[in-house]
């Protein structure tokens, strides 16, 4: 199951995963990735149900920044170690990008440094360097590694 209602987020292994084993977040504090997640538009959930069929795991997770008009960046994708290989990762993606906010946008754009071939099957390509310029904060304490 993939859904956007964040009362099922398993916050502890969202913020466990970013902050221990992401290249792009590790280290981020809990208190930015909490303020991250109240404050993005769309967060995506990926759950495993269990054998009882009552109750579901957390997987995988995604974020959305987004105006739901014109622009999306699309962060913090992940599924965990011990799924992946099983398409859940395109399944996570595709369930996004088809999404009825924002299968419209202009404009959707991520980072990633070794996950282009999947993101490739969905219709990103690279972004146009002469066009598009970023300003980072160096000390913030989110960053320590560029994406």
């Amino acid at each position: 199951m993939i859904s956007t209602d964040k009362q099922l987020l398993d916050k502890k292994m969202i913020f466990t995963y970013l902050h221990e084993e992401s290249y792009w977040s590790k280290g981020i504090s809990r208190e930015i990735f909490e303020t991250s997640v109240v404050n993005t538009a769309f967060c995506f959930g990926v759950y495993k149900e269990e054998i009882d069929q009552t109750s579901f795991q957390q997987v995988g997770f995604a974020r959305v920044i987004s105006d739901r008009a014109t622009f999306a960046y699309l962060d913090d994708v992940f599924v965990l170690p011990s799924h992946q290989g099983r398409g859940l990762a395109k399944w996570l993606v595709s369930v996004i990008v088809e999404h009825p906010e924002l299968k419209h946008l202009n404009r959707f754009l991520l980072a990633t440094r070794d996950a282009h071939g999947l993101y490739a099957q969905y219709g990103f390509q690279p972004a146009r360097p002469a066009v598009y310029m970023e300003k980072l904060h160096k000390s913030h304490p989110s960053r320590s590694v560029n994406p």
